[in-house]
Formats: structure tokens, sequence, C-alpha cells
């Protein structure tokens, strides 16, 4: 895949007037999580193997933590302020959903999920999405519901939480104190990415070098 923000990192604003001490300190602690010793040794495999599928790191980039984010927002059993009636608090409806995840996976193919690879992975997510399961785990805990409330919005939301994969899309991130100025469209700051385009004379990765 090309990348169209060649040479952008946003992390190059951590000591720029964009970030404030505020912002650094939490973009910090972000970027330092790592993987709480949380659920089980099979449930935490299954779960970096859903990630992986879900959220595939970006090409020629750091990677980003998204389990480990995921992770810590099980250990703390960290609510979002509502949920459906029909799952259980965060914890126990990943604790579930990963043991009917792999148990998905047994019963279809033989083997445990984390060990699947891309196509036989993928086969198992597209059929708890679409609700078309056969593992007797599933019987409490509805598939499409654990997909579309708790699984996706998760895994997304930790991955797009992370600086690599904000230079990854070209989003500056956060900008305060400085803010951002030129707001029409096809309009950019100078500490903001800029995308490859071979007809410019300047070229997007030399222009990205400097942005700060």
């Amino acid at each position: 895949m090309v990348d169209r923000f060649p040479h952008y990192d946003v992390l190059a604003k951590r000591d720029t007037p964009s970030w404030n001490p505020q912002t650094r300190k939490v973009i910090g602690d972000r970027l330092a999580t790592e993987e709480p010793e949380v659920l089980t040794p099979g449930q935490r495999a299954t779960l970096r193997a859903v990630v992986d599928r879900i959220v595939p790191q970006p090409e020629q980039r750091p990677a980003t933590n998204a389990t480990a984010l995921v992770l810590h927002k099980i250990m703390t059993n960290e609510s979002d302020g509502f949920r459906h009636h029909e799952l259980p608090q965060v914890r126990e409806a990943w604790e579930r959903g990963l043991d009917a995840i792999d148990a998905e996976a047994q019963e279809r193919l033989g083997h445990p999920f984390a060990i699947l690879d891309g196509d036989k992975a993928d086969e198992i997510l597209r059929a708890i999405e679409q609700g078309d399961v056969q593992a007797a785990a599933w019987a409490s805990l509805p598939a499409m519901l654990f997909w579309s409330w708790r699984l996706i919005p998760d895994i997304v939301s930790a991955y797009y939480a992370h600086p690599s994969a904000w230079s990854a899309m070209g989003f500056g991130g956060p900008a305060a104190p400085r803010g951002y100025v030129r707001l029409q469209a096809n309009r950019r700051d100078p500490w903001e990415a800029a995308e490859r385009d071979d007809g410019r004379v300047i070229s997007a990765e030399e222009r990205n070098i400097h942005v700060g």
C-alpha cells in the first residue's frame, strides 16, 4: 500500500506549541501502556489475533499497542457510560466473548482461533459479525451485539488512539494551544501532514520532514 503521508510523524510535534503539557502527558501515558496481566493466557492470545485481523499494523511505521489498550480497558472494567441491556459489563463481556470466539474456531475448524491463518480467522470473524454462529458459548452472549457494541468499538478506538495510526492517515492530532487555523477545503497549516502528490515540485516526503 502506498504511504499517502510519507515521512509524516505526528510525534514530531510533541515539544512544539501544538501540544501543551496535559496533552504530552496523556499521549505519553498512552504510548507507555503495556499489556497487563489480565484474562487467561488463552484469552489474551485470542484477543491479539482478533486485533491483528481487525486493525492490521500500519505499514513502515511503529506498531500500535492497540491490544494493550484494550486489555487495560478490560482490567479497569471501564464503562463507556452506556451499554446494551443484553450485554454484561466490559470485563465479563470480553471474557465470555473471547471464549466464544475460540469455541467457534474449535467447533468449525478444530483449532484455537489464535493459531488460524488469516483467511480462516476472517471466516470465523465474518460468521460472528453476521450472527451465523455454531458454538454453544454464544447462547448467553448475542454474537452480533458483542461484535457491534463491544469488539469493534473497543478495538478500533484503541487503534486510532495511537499516534502511529494518526501519522498513517495524516491526522495532526491535538492542537492545543496552537489550534488549527486554515479550515477551508484543500488548505493546511504548516504543521499538518502533506499528502502525496506526484505533480508537486516539492515532494510530500520533503515537506513532511519539516512538520513540527
